[in-house]
């Protein structure tokens, strides 16, 4: 994203209101992405698989056997790398996560014999490096937890890039062995790299957290995503590493738990890709770690700030909008009010354009299934009220489009029918994007 206002600053990294947990005591970033875990290594590679040359093939790996589940996209046209996941996590154990880019590996004739190819390729050679360092145990490891070599059924694997092109397997599972060498614990930002698609630079975040009585643990995450973006759990890809003693069903707990504010409320341009899939490893190696409260409120914001650097990087987009929508009967309802606004074409055309055109917010939410009371909504554009009781309020169209000319834009709603609040993260529609779109397979 570029920014109109502010050349050079990244909005990414700016805190907005009402997105992530209110209460960030005790959490302290550290450097390193996903590998400011213990007891996980990453790297990543160029296998060929992209014609750029480019990095394309990453890969992170526990040194011991990891608590873990996913959460994949809702698309009834589902990339054989999102079901193989799932059914390799239903025991709640993994080893790693493979990631190939530039390649979805979606609707081909082979896809799933691919998928379980790249699988097997990783678990073969991270076996026999179990093998060869039987002995040397990681802190917190049992005697029985190396050694013992790897199936592929403990292997993740996620795909993205382009769909219904069939994936050269023959150059992934080839270079495997030295994505596998090439393995190291500050070998997160490079797997970060190599899961990159059209997206403008890596999203990695990674921090410390504390619950004032001794308990200390690391939540980290990379992602990657920056069109094809409505999760409904965008092209999204998220790994997540704790060194937390988690098993597979506390795991899905928190997961589900983190996903659902922050990943399942973006959107940079309303298509749910066939390929989403968030994963969480825990290691187990944190000596005395947190307790689940404190937890699940580190992993809740990591999960938002990943999304909102998916969101800031979207395809040609300039600026990003919150869509908060207050006073509503329940959150889902909340939720379904604040999706229709921040999908709207319209909607994101005017953001584009710092256009407080609150009426196409208000035939926005109309669209959306919810019933409330049009006379009793009000419509904030930049903090200040555009329209009040369901009408054009007083306001000064050139302060207000001062007000929305910024890199991150607040769009609040009050519709008046109860206490429910939810907030959708969206950015701009520019022709940028719809130039990249119409020439992004040719």
């Amino acid at each position: 994203m570029s920014g109109t206002v502010h050349p050079g600053h990244d909005p990414a990294h700016d805190p907005i209101p009402g997105w992530g947990p209110t209460d960030r005591t005790g959490l302290t970033p550290r450097a390193g992405g996903i590998t400011a875990v213990r007891g996980f290594r990453a790297a990543g590679i160029t296998s060929g698989v992209k014609a750029s040359g480019r990095p394309d093939l990453a890969l992170v790996a526990a040194e011991v056997p990891a608590g873990v589940a996913v959460v994949t996209t809702t698309n009834l046209v589902k990339a054989s790398s999102c079901t193989w996941s799932e059914r390799a996590a239903a025991d709640g154990t993994a080893r790693a996560v493979v990631i190939n880019s530039g390649n979805a590996n979606v609707c081909t004739p082979h896809g799933e014999e691919h998928t379980e190819a790249m699988a097997t390729a990783v678990a073969q050679h991270l076996g026999a490096g179990d093998q060869d360092a039987a002995g040397d145990h990681p802190p917190g490891a049992a005697a029985g937890d190396t050694g013992d070599g790897v199936a592929p059924t403990d292997v993740l694997v996620m795909s993205t890039g382009v769909i219904g092109v069939p994936l050269p397997v023959d150059r992934i599972t080839g270079a495997v062995p030295q994505l596998v060498a090439a393995l190291a614990p500050d070998g997160g930002p490079a797997a970060a790299e190599a899961m990159l698609t059209t997206d403008t630079r890596t999203k990695q975040v990674a921090v410390e957290v504390e619950d004032g009585n001794g308990g200390r643990c690391t939540v980290a995450g990379m992602a990657k995503g920056v069109g094809m973006i409505e999760p409904a759990m965008a092209t999204l890809l998220v790994v997540l590493t704790t060194d937390a003693p988690l098993s597979g069903p506390v795991c899905r707990q928190l997961l589900r738990g983190a996903v659902r504010p922050t990943f399942n409320r973006i959107s940079v341009d309303g298509d749910g890709s066939t390929s989403d899939s968030v994963a969480l490893l825990a290691s187990g190696t944190a000596p005395e770690p947190p307790g689940l409260e404190v937890l699940g409120r580190a992993l809740h914001a990591v999960c938002a700030d990943l999304a909102h650097q998916v969101v800031a990087d979207g395809e040609g987009a300039t600026r990003i909008a919150a869509v908060t929508v207050r006073g509503a009967a329940t959150e889902a309802e909340a939720e379904r009010l604040a999706r229709a606004v921040a999908t709207s074409l319209l909607v994101r055309a005017a953001i584009h354009g710092a256009d407080p055109n609150w009426g196409r917010i208000l035939m926005a939410m109309g669209t959306a299934g919810v019933a409330f009371d049009p006379r009793r909504v009000s419509v904030t554009c930049g903090g200040i009220t555009v329209c009040r009781f369901g009408v054009a309020a007083s306001f000064d169209r050139g302060q207000v489009a001062v007000a929305m000319d910024r890199d991150v834009v607040a769009l609040g709603v009050d519709v008046g029918s109860g206490d429910a609040t939810a907030t959708m993260l969206t950015c701009d529609l520019t022709p940028e994007y719809v130039r990249f779109n119409a020439e992004y397979t040719t």
